[in-house]
């Protein structure tokens, strides 16, 4: 029976990007492990590991920093990597859905191609969502298609500073952000604010 075959596959599927998932969060560990390293040989990434005079400084571990750096751009490339296994996998599973979504609403195809045809073209595309910021909060996620952030519209956007002046005027205050996901329009209240991380999104 293929659709209890397809359940059960998709059921695998998101096992597998919780795997993933996790795999992303050790990697993220191990990079932050390296750095703090580094930080506690105080040279960072980019100091220097030679004196004035040209020699290598004594009073580093030479060694350890040097196999520390190496370490984190192994591990830099393996999350850029996995970000992608973890995009292209969440893109299988949301098509799959998709096209069963499809199949149970054949009827109803015809109104959605109306609404596919209705909806404004984006003018950004969400290629990045920190995990416990503002913006994964607010239900963002990676493919997320923007039609409206805030006062900013299809209609008036310019450029990427113009999100970004309107950031900067609204933290601490909800705006409303609507996007194309799968298709369908989605809208939710995003508040940039402080939090552990960058900027006021994430």
């Amino acid at each position: 029976n293929s659709s209890a075959h397809d359940v059960c596959f998709s059921e695998i599927s998101m096992k597998d990007v919780r795997n993933l998932v996790k795999k992303k969060d050790d990697i993220e560990e191990q990079i932050k492990a390296y750095y703090d390293v580094l930080e506690d040989q105080g040279v960072g990434v980019e100091g220097p590991l030679v004196d004035e005079e040209g020699f290598p400084r004594a009073d580093v571990n030479l060694y350890q920093i040097r196999a520390a750096r190496h370490d984190i751009s192994c591990l830099q490339n393996d999350h850029k990597a996995i970000m992608v296994e973890i995009e292209e996998a969440l893109h299988q599973l949301h098509a799959r859905e998709k096209a069963k979504r499809e199949q149970d609403e054949a009827g109803a195809q015809g109104d959605a191609m109306e609404l596919q045809v209705t909806l404004p073209p984006p003018f950004a595309r969400v290629d990045a969502v920190t995990q416990g910021s503002p913006a994964c909060g607010a239900g963002l996620r990676v493919g997320d298609e923007v039609i409206e952030f805030g006062s900013v519209n299809t209609g008036n956007f310019q450029n990427l500073q113009n999100i970004a002046s309107v950031v900067q005027h609204s933290e601490g205050k909800p705006l409303r952000v609507s996007v194309i996901r799968g298709g369908q329009k989605a809208q939710m209240s995003l508040t940039p604010q402080r939090w552990s991380g960058r900027g006021l999104l994430g």
